[in-house]
């Protein structure tokens, strides 16, 4: 019988997953169903059966999430909309016969949702701050405070950046720039990531307060996902992939990263799937954030040999029996091209856009 599988508001790189998960080795056959507030959103027309969500959040979103899952008889949840929150109402979908691919410890699913509380829990663990580095960085909440902190950090010889302390990807990240842009920039560089100085302190300003911002020393180096599969604290695939210039990926063998993976697994025992970046600065590499999920270009890494998307909901479902220990193939470099995908149509009288 056919499982019915569930993905909500996901990216667009979902839609590779959705087709790992169906290839896979052993049989197993998904109807798949996707959600999205965008009823134009790419990874929908690779699904099953695909529906418009409401913008909605919190508890109604939980609410929604649940009344989905019984509507349509869904046996697997795999969310990124809300993890948070629906891993501290795990219970609720497991009195539904619904498994749900997320860590089920809510706790540390909220301190790795807070880069300011993961960096505190790291640097004072006696084991992890051996092996994972921190960077210098301060907590601010208004422009006063991000004036000081900017100046603390320049003192320091760092060039700054900052980024939300709750926050997913690159959103709202910004490379501080000590002068305006100049022509040859603005021209012919393309968009970029970088804000002078004075345009920052002139957003800041605007109000008094606003959320917590991560005011950092800028890691210059190249940028590193470690793409993880584990379960009961096993570490099944460990593979760092880096991002070179450009589209260019690289699946790497550092043992340096691949222990850091290990004690993060030791230590924090995330289940199933989860990705750990991290960026160089003088040869040392230095922690950006845990997600206690699939990763955006997790694709890459199954170039390694594994079909790491199946493999998480294999667990999800078997549990130990499905422990398996893989050894990826590295030196693999790769990169992509955009391709056209034909959009399915929709109903306009009703919120399903097809079924």
């Amino acid at each position: 019988m056919k499982k019915r599988i569930w993905f909500n508001q996901w990216f667009t790189t979902v839609a590779h997953f959705i087709n790992m998960i169906r290839s896979n080795k052993d049989g197993y056959q998904f109807t798949v169903y996707g959600t999205s507030v965008n009823k134009d959103a790419l990874y929908l027309s690779y699904c099953d059966a695909a529906y418009q969500e409401p913008n909605i959040n919190g508890e109604e979103y939980i609410l929604f999430c649940l009344d989905f899952c019984r509507k349509h008889h869904i046996d697997i949840f795999v969310p990124r909309k809300e993890k948070v929150l629906i891993a501290k109402n795990l219970h609720q979908f497991h009195q539904l016969g619904v498994k749900v691919l997320v860590c089920p410890d809510a706790s540390l699913m909220e301190r790795l949702d807070n880069k300011e509380k993961t960096y505190r829990y790291i640097a004072n663990h006696p084991i992890l701050r051996k092996y994972i580095h921190i960077p210098d960085h301060l907590i601010v909440e208004n422009g006063e405070t991000f004036v000081k902190a900017y100046h603390a950090l320049k003192d320091k010889g760092h060039k700054v950046c900052f980024k939300p302390v709750v926050g997913e990807g690159g959103k709202g990240f910004r490379i501080i720039q000590d002068k305006a842009e100049s022509i040859e920039e603005l021209f012919y560089q393309g968009t970029s990531a970088n804000i002078s100085y004075k345009q920052a302190c002139e957003i800041l300003f605007q109000q008094s307060k606003f959320p917590p911002l991560m005011v950092s020393e800028y890691m210059d180096g190249y940028e590193y996902s470690i793409d993880c599969l584990a379960y009961d604290r096993v570490l099944m695939a460990a593979i760092p992939r880096k991002k070179e210039n450009g589209r260019v990926r690289e699946l790497e063998n550092n043992k340096e990263l691949v222990e850091i993976a290990r004690k993060v697994n030791e230590v924090f025992n995330i289940p199933f799937v989860y990705n750990i970046q991290v960026k160089y600065k003088d040869g040392i590499p230095k922690l950006l954030e845990i997600n206690p999920r699939m990763s955006g270009g997790l694709h890459y890494s199954c170039l390694a040999g594994i079909n790491i998307p199946y493999q998480a909901i294999k667990l999800l479902l078997e549990g130990k029996k499905a422990i398996e220990v893989f050894q990826p193939r590295f030196g693999i470099r790769s990169s992509y091209i955009e391709k056209e995908v034909i959009l399915n149509n929709i109903y306009s009288n009703s919120t399903i856009l097809y079924k």
